[in-house]
């Protein structure tokens, strides 16, 4: 079981966004794979700062126009789409006046988090999941990677659990040092459930931390991939209470890493 259809659902990726253990990764991984013989789909969101003219940007009209009900308002739901020459990807993007024409990705110019980040996480999973129905493309394994792509794994597992197209998939999280301090709005679990989630694990928003969201997460994922050698102790102890396969950190220096994320991909798939 060598290729397969890998669903990307990524935070950051450069050159869109500058350098980072994360958008460097997503692009390695969106190239490299593709280069293996798997099929590919990459998304992230458009954010603000995303220079659309230097970077090519050009919305797609006919998976465009849908509007998504967030906490009881209607927001319209955009598809622009570029690519990466020097990679030969294509990368989808996620965009929104109301969320995303700000110029920044999760914190404003003081450093504090934005108070609709949980909306803006909603919407991103939600316009992600409605535009690959609508290229009716279905993915063996979809690879979630920062917590702002992290409602994913949690509508894959509910709102679109009996949809042809995503019954069969293996989720796989990436958990990297981005760890955010205080709590997303009070109010994101009550949008949550109002949404569809039902309260099976809901009670881990009660207080909407990082890790509280990370472990509320990872009970829907099928493995985990460490991106950071020193994770949450607590994480990783929750990782080992829930029997969850994952694959501990690999050294990005090395010229095989790359063979244990397909080998864990593969793992993944195999495990019925």
């Amino acid at each position: 079981m060598s290729n397969c259809k890998i669903l990307y659902v990524c935070q950051e990726i450069t050159p869109y966004l500058p350098e980072s253990d994360m958008s460097v990764l997503c692009r390695t991984l969106s190239q490299n794979m593709q280069e293996r013989g798997n099929e590919i789909r990459t998304f992230m969101p458009r954010y603000g700062l995303i220079n659309e003219r230097r970077n090519q940007l050009h919305e797609v009209i006919r998976l465009s126009g849908m509007n998504l009900i967030i906490d009881n308002n209607d927001h319209q739901l955009i598809i622009k789409v570029a690519s990466i020459p020097a990679a030969r990807v294509q990368i989808y993007f996620i965009d929104n006046e109301d969320y995303f024409h700000r110029k920044a990705i999760v914190r404003d110019e003081n450093g504090v988090l934005f108070p609709d980040n949980d909306e803006r996480a909603i919407f991103f999973a939600r316009g992600v999941l409605e535009t690959v129905k609508k290229l009716r493309w279905t993915p063996d394994v979809v690879h979630c990677h920062g917590w702002f792509s992290s409602i994913v794994p949690v509508y894959l597992r509910n709102l679109f659990a009996d949809d042809p197209i995503f019954k069969k998939v293996k989720i796989v999280v990436s958990l990297y040092d981005d760890a955010f301090e205080g709590e997303l709005d009070k109010k994101f679990k009550a949008k949550i459930q109002g949404e569809g989630v039902p309260k099976k694990y809901l009670d881990y928003l009660d207080d909407p931390t990082y890790e509280n969201l990370m472990k509320f997460v990872i009970n829907y994922a099928d493995g985990v991939i460490f991106e950071t050698p020193e994770p949450a102790a607590s994480i990783v102890d929750f990782l080992h209470e829930k029997k969850k396969p994952f694959l501990e950190f690999q050294d990005k220096t090395t010229a095989e890493y790359l063979d244990h994320y397909q080998a864990f991909y593969n793992k993944i798939l195999a495990n019925e």
